[in-house]
């Protein structure tokens, strides 16, 4: 029987729905993380089939011609995409000089062997050549010292200094301090100013793993009048409801649990029907 694709598709939806919770409860106490949400929706087939094919039967008429479904017999479940959730973690204090945390809409700027990404995640340390770096060893990058008229313009970027240029290195053996607006003080002034960037549209950004994120546009950048802070000696934590995910993880399965149970009926009918035909 055709039905038991609509069973499916709802089994296939609640699968993926399951794999992504799973990976939202699997990183509740990574820093910085953002948890992840599926949209779902309802394929229907007048959507792609014409009217004529659906209202208008090519045969002769019978009773059930005239009680019109436009296709929801048919009406499959599909995952719409999924969008990352960007409320803000709560920042728990550790004392540590090198970790930061941001209050706000903004992230961190920092270099990966891939290019340019994003990161949330603050507990930084110093590499042995005294460059600011994230645990996986990303480089940290210091904010743009051109006007902000400059930086307002995507075009003008062009003359700015490479990111390259931008890494920030901090003296070793001296004491570092962090400003809320992210500037590295040290005994012997100012190093730099740690690039915290916000965004026009925060769910144009992409995830890549390890807490990074990268935008498709340049032009979604913000560069200046940007409100978040910088809290040094805290960590933002992950924005995962642990209790909140089990529960929505327990629905899931019972869901996938009763569409089962639809499929096994569909099945039981399909052959019922063809073990009854035989015999006739």
């Amino acid at each position: 029987m055709s039905n038991i694709w609509v069973s499916l598709s709802g089994q296939v939806a609640q699968q993926q729905k399951v794999e992504t919770i799973a990976n939202n409860v699997a990183n509740a106490n990574t820093v910085g993380f953002k948890k992840d949400q599926l949209v779902f929706k309802e394929h229907l087939t007048a959507l792609t089939k014409g009217v004529e094919d659906i209202d208008i039967p090519r045969k002769e008429f019978s009773p059930a011609d005239f009680y019109h479904t436009q296709g929801a017999e048919n009406a499959m479940v599909a995952v719409d995409g999924s969008f990352t959730i960007f409320e803000q973690g709560q920042l728990t204090p550790t004392h540590n000089p090198l970790d930061v945390a941001l209050q706000g809409e903004g992230f961190l700027e920092v270099l990966t062997p891939t290019g340019v990404r994003f990161t949330r995640k603050g507990n930084l340390s110093l590499s042995k050549d005294g460059e600011l770096v994230t645990d996986h060893g990303y480089k940290v990058l210091g904010a743009l010292s051109a006007a902000p008229e400059a930086l307002r313009g995507p075009a003008a970027l062009g003359s700015v200094p490479a990111p390259e240029e931008r890494i920030l290195r901090v003296p070793t053996n001296t004491k570092l301090t962090i400003s809320l607006e992210g500037d590295v003080l040290t005994r012997d002034g100012a190093v730099g100013r740690l690039s915290v960037v916000e965004f026009k549209d925060r769910h144009a950004l992409r995830k890549e793993g390890n807490a990074l994120f990268i935008t498709p546009d340049e032009t979604n950048v913000i560069r200046t009048d940007t409100k978040t802070t910088v809290n040094q000696g805290f960590l933002e934590g992950s924005n995962v409801n642990a209790i909140e995910e089990m529960s929505e993880l327990i629905k899931a399965h019972r869901h996938f649990e009763s569409i089962q149970k639809a499929i096994n009926a569909y099945d039981s009918i399909s052959g019922k029907a063809a073990n009854d035909i035989g015999k006739f």
